[in-house]
């Protein structure tokens, strides 16, 4: 879109010229750091200023990185709205990789482990397991994959735990915790995980297949002989 006349946006350019006349949405019409509002609720989790707060999984030396040692972030996908669209085969032909949703990993990370371009791998951790397909790319520095949010769940056994995804859902891989007491948002992008090529059978993916239809074979009666 090309504007007429653009002008530069300034955050808060009003309150800036005039902080008396145009006052923020806050209890003092400033700028707060810390929230009274927030440090009142007392949680131990979240405080009423800003601050740092170690997390249960944290890659680089962090907590469990011995033992899970890269970074899994679970961003925003290009080709689809969250998991809305995941069953198109005319965009998946944009993103997948042999049949599965990319991880992408760096080349060092790759190398260490034995992975190629496009081998089917397993990333995992003591949550859960998914089958994706490498990307080795240097856009991603050591320590650190990516795969992409919403890609539907595929159990290769439904109903059971750890069961392995055949397509790539992260969402098995994640923490279920929520950020704070009191955002109670997703932890997603604190998640550790483990990679290796897998050499395991391939099952195909069933997830877009959609629901079986079964149909029952009933004898008509008529209506004149229901009592």
């Amino acid at each position: 879109m090309e504007f007429e006349h653009p002008q530069m946006f300034v955050r808060h350019q009003a309150f800036r010229e005039d902080l008396d006349l145009e006052p923020l949405g806050t209890p003092s019409g400033l700028i707060e750091i810390l929230s009274k509002t927030i440090a009142d609720m007392q949680y131990d989790d979240c405080q009423g200023y800003p601050m740092w707060f170690e997390k249960v999984e944290r890659s680089h030396g962090g907590p469990g990185s011995t033992r899970w040692p890269l970074h899994l972030q679970s961003a925003h996908p290009d080709f689809r709205l969250h998991s809305q669209l995941c069953e198109s085969p005319a965009l998946r032909q944009y993103y997948s990789v042999n049949g599965k949703e990319p991880v992408f990993i760096s080349p060092q990370d790759a190398n260490a482990r034995g992975i190629h371009n496009g081998d089917i791998v397993r990333v995992f951790n003591d949550r859960g397991q998914v089958l994706a397909a490498a990307v080795v790319s240097d856009l991603y520095t050591s320590g650190v994959a990516r795969i992409h949010e919403g890609a539907w769940y595929d159990p290769a056994k439904g109903g059971e735990i750890n069961s392995l995804c055949k397509y790539g859902n992260p969402n098995v891989l994640t923490l279920d915790i929520g950020s704070s007491q009191l955002a109670q948002a997703t932890s997603a992008h604190t998640t550790l995980v483990e990679i290796e090529k897998y050499t395991g059978q391939l099952e195909n993916v069933t997830a877009f297949g959609g629901p079986i239809e079964m149909v029952a074979q009933c004898e008509y009666v008529p209506a004149q002989q229901v009592k």
